[in-house]
């Protein structure tokens, strides 16, 4: 799924800010005339082919196929879940069998910590004791289910909710977040997000030790307990790449969905009729979907991502910098000498390049790191600088080899239960692919003498 949405972003101008930011280089920098919303799909649905070609016929086959817990009960994702038997509660001189513990739906009684010891043969004759710690694994919607045993209480600080103002959610951590780094008890979600983690899922299995202690990592999955509106107040928030709601979420608004397909088809009819520049029309387009209510003002506050606009506004200074310093065209004069003057091979040799740029800093910051240089190469070769352009701009969307290079990437890391050997198995032959793809189709579609 991360792989086609790299994909399909590929086939028209607004499909990814990278197209954009590249097609504003080539106006900018290079005087030239700006793409079409389309002008791009001659290579970007090729590629789209090819890949999902490659995705469903082999591919998929690299892909893991960890057996468990997990798998038998559909879900990808597996946690740890603490709870606690209350003092002098109904479950207090039970059997785990009398307490209705043995049959769980999505999870299973694993051990039970009983005054510093652990008890992890845990039979259905074993009696509860008031303060026994459980230790619930399986799926995500097993927090949910133990929660509702009477004589269970969470094993972490409760918020000051009534249960009925409470959700389980999952929200996958972001790179950028500030918890990166901090264990749970640091990173005080409770004060954060008005929320508290109930159990983390690394690479889709549970972390074997107390959630407190767990440091948290871009990519790991957490099931929190959190206010009601949290998914609401969180849906855009970018410290979080995917929170959804467990235990349901309303159904979308569709009655406005006719007025959204209309507003899309006019920015596109207008564009494309010369009537104004793209930019102009997403612009008002954008406008025209709050004041009809299609999208609440808030929500677009919330998508305005700031972090992408300053390193995008840092990569031009940075880029003009390369230019006036000379550092461009000493980096084109060593790819010449690699490429020995041919247009072709110089394609393949900025294709590559700017690849491996993506891959260690965001696609947006190597698309304009690698536009000078390709300004650069076809100076020297006195050749067409578009199909230079059009290979950093695939290039860099192309992001299959790590799950850091892209943000669908990372969002499915956690969910799909994915490892980074994973991405490096299935992106490799992915990126040859795209990569001989682009290389070959480009100079026919955007010839060197153009």
């Amino acid at each position: 799924m991360s792989y086609a949405a790299i994909l399909g972003g590929t086939c028209t101008l607004i499909g990814t800010s990278t197209n954009l930011v590249v097609d504003g280089l080539l106006q900018s920098q290079a005087n030239l005339p700006g793409l079409g919303i389309f002008d791009i799909s001659a290579l970007g649905v090729p590629v789209l082919i090819i890949g999902t070609l490659w995705m469903v016929l082999i591919g998929w086959r690299f892909l893991p196929q960890r057996k468990g817990l997990v798998e038998q009960l559909g879900n990808g994702r597996e946690y740890s879940v603490a709870m606690r038997v209350a003092d002098k509660g109904p479950l207090h001189d039970k059997s785990i069998e009398e307490a209705g513990l043995r049959s769980l739906q999505f999870g299973y009684l694993a051990e039970i910590e009983r005054s510093g010891k652990l008890l992890s043969m845990v039979g259905p004759d074993t009696i509860l004791q008031s303060g026994d710690r459980l230790i619930f694994v399986g799926v995500a919607d097993t927090a949910h289910e133990v929660r509702v045993f009477r004589g269970l209480e969470s094993d972490a600080a409760g918020l000051d909710l009534d249960h009925h103002q409470r959700r389980m959610v999952e929200a996958v951590i972001a790179p950028s977040s500030p918890v990166v780094g901090m264990n749970v008890r640091e990173a005080r979600f409770r004060t954060r997000y008005q929320s508290v983690i109930l159990a983390v899922s690394r690479d889709g299995e549970r972390i074997n030790s107390k959630v407190g202690d767990i440091v948290l990592r871009p990519g790991d999955t957490l099931l929190l307990e959190a206010a009601a509106d949290f998914t609401r107040l969180h849906r855009y928030n970018r410290e979080f790449l995917l929170v959804s709601t467990l235990d349901g979420n309303g159904m979308p608004n569709l009655t406005k969905a006719p007025v959204a397909l209309a507003i899309m088809s006019l920015m596109i009819i207008t564009h494309l009729a010369g009537m104004a520049e793209l930019v102009e029309a997403a612009v008002a387009a954008a406008i025209l979907m709050v004041f009809t209510g299609c999208l609440p003002a808030s929500q677009a506050r919330a998508s305005i991502d700031g972090s992408v606009l300053v390193v995008i506004a840092a990569a031009l200074g940075l880029g003009q910098a390369m230019t006036d310093s000379g550092a461009a065209q000493m980096v084109a004069d060593q790819l010449m000498q690699l490429g020995g003057g041919s247009p072709l091979l110089m394609l393949a040799l900025v294709y590559l390049t700017t690849t491996l740029f993506t891959e260690i800093i965001t696609n947006n910051a190597a698309a304009v790191l690698m536009f000078p240089i390709a300004m650069a190469v076809s100076e020297q070769l006195g050749v067409s600088l578009m199909p230079y352009a059009i290979a950093i701009m695939f290039a860099a969307s192309a992001s299959f080899l790590t799950p850091l290079g892209y943000q669908t990437n990372l969002m499915v890391m956690g969910p799909g239960g994915y490892k980074v050997s994973d991405y490096m198995k299935v992106g490799l032959p992915m990126s040859l692919i795209v990569g001989v793809t682009s290389v070959a189709l480009i100079p026919l579609i955007w010839p060197f003498t153009g």
